[in-house]
């Protein structure tokens, strides 16, 4: 190319680019859309990033408005071509306030995001009459009221109004045969689903969720017309009665989850209709009877759970045929007999939970071939031999999650050296009456993250080598017999330092057993990412110091220490401990004063040192305005302030630096038996006075009333 072609080229470029400037100068925000968004922006309370007060005349210039020509969208409705907006969508931008009726004047509308705000109020009617818009996410509000009754969205697919205060009944028009994906859950909806719910012949993903839907005779009958649904989720709902059989229409459902509802009877056996479903999860309702064979021998299944019901009978895993279960949770039922030994013949199956059911007998032999296996939980399931159990699961070379709470009663913790569990994460041998002492194989892993040994008869002391556990966030030794010094070394713990704390779950279905209450009874579900960090040590004979050290665990949310014979004084460095939440030293024999330095623990909500030999003022400020009298009473004789005893002014001669001081014990007391009977002479005399008062000038009004009551 010569010098001459090569301008020829530019110029021809420069002026192409200059025609199209110049066209988009030309075109304008139609009047009728800007209107419309400045209604819109008059209802809300707070500023639109992006908007500000200059705007422009054009519209489609603002953040988060998309905007095509009205030539492109086949309109020819004026001489002088102009913008048509097309996207409104401001999600996470803090809005409040009210939505304007007059977005129902962008009828050219496609997408309106406005999720993840706070805007309030009921929903505009016009908003539901748009003929061009196919995706409408209004959820993560806090609009309330309910849907409006006629609602004409033809081209819409994709409606979202989940997580919101909106109530009433589900109206028969929100349906079309253009819908694809309809989401309401987390709101207050209630009454049955609606007749015309057939009609969504297009739709794939319903989503229900925690409302209080009810439909006593079962599902509606046009639930199960949705032959292209691949989503249903209608958990935390009311629904009750069988399930029907004619689930097993819905031929393409890949996730179907009716937990937390009432269902009951038998669970229907149509499973191999079913033939793309992943995830069945019926957890927390009333079905009994047995599994049905359909569903023990889906191929495509990678999850199954159907936790807490009262289903019965034993477990017929057909492994050979489920050749895509990764996790079963058969937890909180009525099965019965020896734990399945074909288990590991389910060659990709990793979580299992078969917690609180009448399982007996010993961990089958077959599971020392369980490679596979990563999350195990059979507690409160009367199993027994911990011996031969624990040598079996040490096979499981991929075991990071074992919990065996409630089993193996009076049996004693063994201490084969030849042990070894490297992958474990998560152990949980809580509540057994186990005896015996802390193992030394169990330092073998050094994984560990979660270690719950409470509610036992173990005796001896805490191993030092705890502290060399870098990832262990929460540990659990409570209520047992354990002696001498909590090691120092635990102050060291790098996850309650500065490290990361996380726990992959094993499945987002799955969940742990957590103990909530001092009975060590009520066991209730938790899953792992929301246990707080924690060191429980209480109800032990612990004797000893509180470490000062304790105070660079900055990241730990709960130290219990109550119930042991610590003494010696409360080191102020506790203050470091800038997350905790919960402080409890009760029981003990403390001696010193409060330190001051805790008003600083912003998060405290729990705090406790009664029954100590503590004295001095109780720190004012922060949250200890909040604690309450029992929180330091018994023993304490010598505290005061705060929200118990006032502490009079008085300031000890040996060591003023403490303030204000209450007075000893005889001084007390002689002081308010003087002071009772001053102030008894001193009430007798006034009342004698007048008394004579009284009787010399109220007589006649006395003799007066006298005579009138007769």
């Amino acid at each position: 190319m010569g010098a001459q072609d090569f301008w020829v080229v530019i110029i021809v470029v420069g002026f192409c680019f200059q025609a199209q400037v110049s066209s988009s100068q030309n075109l304008t925000c139609n009047p009728n859309d800007l209107k419309a968004l400045e209604d819109f922006m008059k209802g809300i309370e707070t500023v639109i990033e992006g908007w500000g007060n200059n705007l422009s005349s054009n519209c489609c210039e603002w953040a988060g408005i998309t905007c095509n020509s009205s030539s492109s969208l086949g309109l020819n409705d004026s001489s002088v071509d102009t913008y048509r907006v097309v996207k409104l969508e401001l999600p996470k931008k803090r809005l409040a306030g009210n939505l304007s009726e007059s977005l129902g004047m962008l009828d050219q509308l496609r997408t309106l995001n406005l999720s993840d705000n706070f805007l309030k109020h009921s929903l505009p009617i016009p908003l539901f009459h748009l003929p061009n818009l196919e995706l409408l996410d209004l959820s993560s509000n806090d609009f309330s009221g309910p849907i409006p009754a006629d609602i004409d969205l033809p081209s819409i697919q994709f409606l979202e109004i989940s997580q919101n205060f909106l109530n009433g009944s589900l109206p028969p028009s929100i349906c079309n045969n253009s819908i694809r994906a309809l989401k309401l859950a987390v709101n207050y909806f209630t009454g049955d689903l609606p007749p015309g719910l057939g009609n969504c012949s297009a739709l794939e993903d319903l989503d229900l969720s925690t409302n209080a839907l009810t439909c006593t005779g079962g599902l509606s009958q046009g639930l199960f017309r949705l032959q292209k649904l691949t989503r249903l989720s209608i958990q935390d709902n009311k629904f009750s009665g069988p399930l029907s059989e004619e689930i097993g229409n819905l031929i393409n459902l890949v996730r179907l989850d009716i937990s937390t509802n009432w269902f009951s009877g038998t669970i229907p056996d149509v499973f191999h209709r079913l033939r793309r479903l992943q995830y069945f999860v019926a957890d927390s309702n009333n079905f009994d009877g047995q599994m049905p064979p359909s569903l023990l021998a889906s191929p495509t299944l990678s999850l199954l759970n159907v936790r807490n019901n009262s289903l019965q009978g034993s477990i017929d895993l057909n492994c050979s045929a489920m050749t895509s279960l990764a996790s079963i949770d058969l937890g909180s039922n009525r099965f019965y007999g020896p734990i399945p030994s074909n288990l590991p013949s389910c060659r990709h199956l990793k979580n299992i939970n078969l917690a609180r059911n009448n399982f007996s007998g010993q961990i089958p032999e077959s599971f020392k071939n369980f490679h596979s296996l990563s999350y195990l939980s059979l507690s409160n399931s009367s199993i027994s031999n911990i011996s031969s159990a624990l040598k079996i699961l040490q096979h499981c070379q991929n075991l990071t999650t074992l919990v065996l709470t409630l089993n193996f009663r009076d049996e004693e913790l063994p201490a084969d050296p030849t042990l070894h569990f490297e992958r474990l994460k998560v152990l949980i041998i809580a509540n057994c009456r186990l005896t015996g002492s802390i193992p030394k194989w169990l330092s073998s892993s050094s994984r560990l993250q979660l270690l719950d040994l409470s509610w036992n008869y173990l005796e001896g002391t805490i191993p030092v080598w705890f502290g060399n556990f870098t990832n262990l966030f929460y540990l659990d030794l409570s209520n047992n017999s354990f002696t001498g010094e909590i090691p120092r070394s635990i102050t060291g713990l790098g996850s309650l330092i500065d490290g990361r704390i996380s726990i992959e779950e094993p499945a987002p279905d799955f969940s742990l057993f957590m103990k909530r209450n001092v009975s060590a009874r009520g066991l209730q579900y938790n899953q792992v990412w929301s246990f707080p960090p924690t060191l429980a040590l209480s109800n032990n004979n612990l004797s000893g110091p509180i470490w000062p050290e304790f105070g660079k665990l900055r990241l730990l949310h709960v130290l219990d220490l109550k119930c042991n014979n610590l003494s010696g004084p409360i080191p102020s460095s506790l203050s470091g401990m800038i997350s905790l939440e919960t402080l409890d030293m009760s029981g003990n024999r403390l001696s010193g004063i409060i330190p001051p330095s805790l008003v600083n623990l912003s998060f405290l909500s729990k705090f406790n040192v009664a029954d100590n030999e503590l004295h001095g003022m109780i720190p004012a400020g922060g949250q200890f305005w909040t604690f309450s009298s029992p929180s330091f009473e018994g023993g304490n004789n010598n505290l005061c302030g705060g929200l118990t005893l006032p502490c009079p002014p008085e300031v000890p001669d040996d060591n003023p630096s403490l303030g204000p001081w209450p007075p000893r014990k005889s001084e007390k007391y002689t002081g308010m038996i003087i002071g009772m009977a001053v102030g008894f002479v001193f009430g007798i005399t006034c009342f004698i006075g007048i008394d004579r008062y009284v009787w010399t000038f109220y007589r006649p009004i006395r003799y007066a009333y006298s005579v009138f009551r007769g």
